[in-house]
């Protein structure tokens, strides 16, 4: 199958200049970078794609084996990287697909110049010491709503994931965006994101890595960023003055400049 019609890759900005790869969260699609790209394509060729089963992708690609865990995933970014033959990237990943980053650069480093992980969470659960954001009863209480009203669910959850509740449209845009995705799709890929627990791969990245947490984020809780960047040798950590799960809806001039300076040619 080819690889850019399966994820629907788009490429824009410098032709011949250093290479950001956009990778989107759980129950979105290329389109919620639209506020960042313009900043990013005037300096570096930037790679947009959907992940199997979301935007535009080729859904006929999509197995439940091969989509059970976020392996999949990482696999499919190095198909893509390999393909086009543009690297090593800049791989921005937002939220989930800041561990779909880190498995893939972790199988695949050379693929990769440096990792942005855009919201991170390596484990939405409580363990111990570790504050994840979320108990054993609210990850089976959040999976059993998706499986029983998905709709549903997504009205009532993507206002709390975007956060900034005095801008309606944000949380609507991104309701919209859930209700976009098949939801026999959209529960697989749910589990696969919230029952992942991939703390032990940070410590396998060797790549530079720039962590970008928002300050008050109901999804990946202060703390979590900084768990992320102590597991990952040599990162750096960025604290956003941005509400919510995502900073490219909510805050993109400061998103985008936390990429620019941190892909920038001359680092």
């Amino acid at each position: 199958m080819d690889v850019r019609s399966r994820n629907h890759v788009m490429i824009t900005g410098r032709e011949g200049a250093p290479v950001v790869m956009l990778a989107h969260g759980f129950g979105c699609d290329q389109n919620m970078w639209r506020l960042v790209v313009p900043a990013l394509a005037r300096e570096f060729t930037v790679v947009l794609f959907d992940h199997v089963g979301a935007g535009r992708s080729d859904l006929s690609a999509w197995n439940p084996r091969r989509y059970a865990t976020l392996d999949g995933y990482a696999e499919d970014v190095v198909e893509i990287c390999t393909e086009l033959a543009v690297g090593p990237v800049t791989f921005v990943g937002h939220s989930v697909s800041s561990m779909i980053g880190v498995l893939a650069a972790a199988r695949r480093p050379e693929l990769f110049a440096r990792l942005v992980l855009l919201t991170p969470s390596p484990c939405y659960l409580e363990d111990g010491d570790y504050h994840g954001g979320f108990s054993a009863a609210d990850i089976d209480e959040l999976l059993a709503s998706l499986e029983s009203n998905y709709l549903g669910w997504s009205a009532t959850m993507a206002p709390v994931i975007m956060g900034n509740p005095d801008r309606p449209e944000l949380g609507e845009e991104l309701t919209n965006s859930f209700c976009r995705t098949d939801p026999d799709i959209a529960r697989s890929f749910a589990r696969a994101t919230f029952l992942s627990d991939n703390r032990a791969d940070l410590g396998r990245v060797r790549v530079p890595t720039l962590v970008v947490e928002c300050s008050n984020d109901a999804i990946a809780p202060t703390g979590v960023g900084a768990f992320v960047q102590a597991s990952i040798p040599g990162s750096e950590l960025v604290t956003l003055t941005a509400t919510g799960h995502c900073p490219q809806l909510s805050a993109p001039e400061a998103t985008a400049a936390a990429i620019v300076a941190f892909a920038g040619t001359g680092r």
